[in-house]
């Protein structure tokens, strides 16, 4: 794998979880297009955009997140560890496991939770009433 411009651990970090999963560079298909959107004239005149397939499965990632080909390069090749391991290991990969989290958490609660968490509200709502100091109506 070529040098990219990130710190050497990230580079070795990479290279295992590729090699983990199975992707060799030699299966890597790079080409590199124009991208667009932020980055102004300097992203409009220079090949930036990184377009990386993975020849065996046919997975195809683009990557225009910097300005320099380099890091996009380095980023393609994330994304694509990413997707592959979503691909092989399903639902048992961190990405979906992730999404997985997000989704219980958005759930709607039951109305019967619901029920129990207003209960338990209003029994503390009762416990710091019976502290406070008694009004003198005098």
């Amino acid at each position: 794998m070529s040098d990219f411009p990130v710190t050497e651990t990230k580079r070795q970090s990479l290279e295992a979880r590729l090699e983990a999963l199975g992707l060799r560079e030699q299966d890597l298909e790079e080409t590199f297009i124009r991208s667009g959107g932020a980055g102004g004239q300097h992203v409009n005149k220079t090949s930036t955009c990184v377009v990386l397939r993975h020849r065996p499965s046919g997975l195809e990632v683009r990557c225009q997140r910097e300005r320099s080909q380099a890091l996009n390069r380095f980023w393609a090749r994330r994304l694509l560890a990413d997707k592959y391991e979503t691909m092989i290991k399903g639902r048992e990969s961190e990405a979906e496991q992730r999404r997985e989290k997000i989704r219980r958490q958005k759930r709607r609660r039951s109305r019967r939770a619901q029920e129990r968490i207003l209960e338990q509200k209003h029994r503390q709502s009762d416990k710091k009433q019976a502290r406070r100091l008694p009004v003198n109506l005098d």
